[in-house]
Parts: C-alpha cells; sequence; structure tokens
C-alpha cells in the first residue's frame, strides 16, 4: 500500500500544474479557498485530525477523507524539508485562463497587486499572504520568477487560493489605473487608490523600470526617513494595501463590500 501511495505521488509531480504544499496551515487554506487538493499525506491521521479540530474544524472533514498515512521516513523522501506538522499534499494549481479571468474580470472591487521583476521568492510568498488578507483581487509577477514555486506557496501560507496568482507580461496587465511606487512620486498621503488600482512594485535595489514608470498614471511615494535605503518589498505593499482599505467606508470588508 506505501509502495502504491508513493508511485502515484510520483506520478503526479510530472503532471502540469500540480504544486506540493507543505504544512497544515497551507493545506488548510486551499481547502477552505477551494483548492482542487488530490492527495493528503500525513505521518499521523490523528495529530493531522486533532490539528485541524483545534485550528480548522471546517477543513476537518475533508481531510478526513483525503488523508493517507505514511511512515515519516517515506515522507521525507518526497519532499526537500518535511514540515513539523508532517503533512504534505498535491494540489492542481488553478489555470492560467481562469487566474487571467478572474484578474481582468470587471467592475474590479480591490486592487491587483504588480510586482516587476521580483528575485525573492520568500518576499513574493509574504505579499501573496497580504493580498489575500487585505482581498485584494490578486497579484500578478513580471519576470522569470514562478509565483507557484514552493518556495513561495510555503510564504504565502497556501494562500495563493485565496487570490488570482498569475506570471503576465507588461502588455498582458488587467485594465486600471496604475498607481507606481516610485520614491520620486506623490506623497501617498495625499493620492487615495481606487478600488480598481493597479498598485506596481519594483525590487528593493533599482525600483520599476523605465517602461512601467513611463506607463504610470500616478508615482506615488512612501515618506522615508533620510539615509535608509528601501523598504522590505512585502511592508512596501501592506502599506499601500493598507492605504487602499483605509481609504474605504467605514464598515467595508476586506473582499470589496
Amino acid at each position: 500500500m506505501d509502495d502504491e501511495v508513493e508511485r502515484a505521488w510520483r506520478a503526479a509531480e510530472r503532471e502540469p500544474g500540480v504544486v506540493v504544499l507543505d504544512g497544515f496551515h497551507a493545506l488548510k487554506h486551499a481547502l477552505r479557498f477551494g483548492g482542487d487538493v488530490r492527495r493528503v499525506l500525513t505521518s499521523d491521521r490523528a495529530a493531522l485530525a486533532a490539528l485541524a479540530e483545534e485550528l480548522a474544524a471546517d477543513v476537518g472533514p475533508a481531510l478526513d477523507e483525503l488523508a493517507v498515512e505514511l511512515p515519516e521516513p517515506v515522507l521525507r523522501s518526497l519532499v526537500p524539508r518535511l514540515h513539523p506538522t508532517g503533512v504534505i499534499a498535491q494540489v492542481r494549481r488553478p489555470s492560467a485562463g481562469a487566474n487571467r479571468e478572474a484578474l481582468a474580470r470587471r467592475p474590479r472591487r480591490a486592487p491587483v497587486v504588480l510586482l516587476e521583476n521580483p528575485r525573492n521568492l520568500g518576499n513574493v510568498g509574504a505579499v501573496i499572504r497580504l493580498a489575500a488578507g487585505f482581498g485584494a483581487t490578486g497579484v500578478v509577477t513580471t519576470g522569470e520568477l514562478d509565483p507557484w514555486h514552493p518556495t513561495v506557496l510555503r510564504g504565502s501560507a497556501g494562500l495563493h487560493f485565496a487570490t488570482a496568482v498569475e506570471r503576465l507580461s507588461l502588455p498582458e496587465l488587467p485594465d486600471g489605473p496604475l498607481y507606481v511606487l516610485d520614491p520620486e512620486g506623490a506623497d501617498i498621503r495625499e493620492v487615495p487608490f481606487p478600488d480598481d488600482a493597479l498598485l506596481a512594485f519594483g525590487t528593493e535595489r533599482h525600483g520599476v523600470s523605465a517602461e512601467l514608470r513611463a506607463r504610470a498614471d500616478q508615482l506615488v511615494a512612501v515618506p522615508m526617513r533620510p539615509g535608509v535605503s528601501s523598504f522590505n518589498l512585502a511592508t512596501s505593499v501592506g502599506m499601500g494595501l493598507f492605504h487602499w482599505m483605509a481609504g474605504r467606508p467605514p464598515g467595508a470588508g476586506p473582499d470589496g463590500r
């Protein structure tokens, strides 16, 4: 039985669109937000059930149906680093078409976060986690980094499934007014962000490209103490999304309603 489960896991690794989640919280979010979870492996079904009862009772029935128990050494052979909760899962990511449709849908009730050519996998994961928490429409990246990389999924705690995450080129960006975070922009405190904004962030060292800067409807700057080089990317995104939310009517939820 163990060999059969292991072979099925290895075969699924070669399927396009299948991604790996490691850890209970990533799996919890995938289940909670409608992820197509294909298989769940754990070193201790009873411990997994107890964790779900304590932290996420809403996903307990799905875990009870999906979870298969395997010896811990077998699990460790299937992933580079086993999460302390001893659970891994294979999930089919949403199709690029579905993500593009979600990003393009109008009217848009919450901004899209644009990361131009990001470099750090952990930072991208943290941004996706923030975007999901604030109820952003989605996170778009450009460049070579894969926003569905396992390290990004770990950093987002599986919250890719709570917002649209896709890699696009600049000509493919969804419609909407483009607000680019740039040191030479207007003070963010004087610039309200509309619900359908694209909020663009460049790299910490180089900022945004000249091409993206030229396309901006508005350059916006976060005031910063002289001598400090830059804010962390995820921190900047968090400030931008909080600024958007702070400008919404009292009582409006993070999902834009």
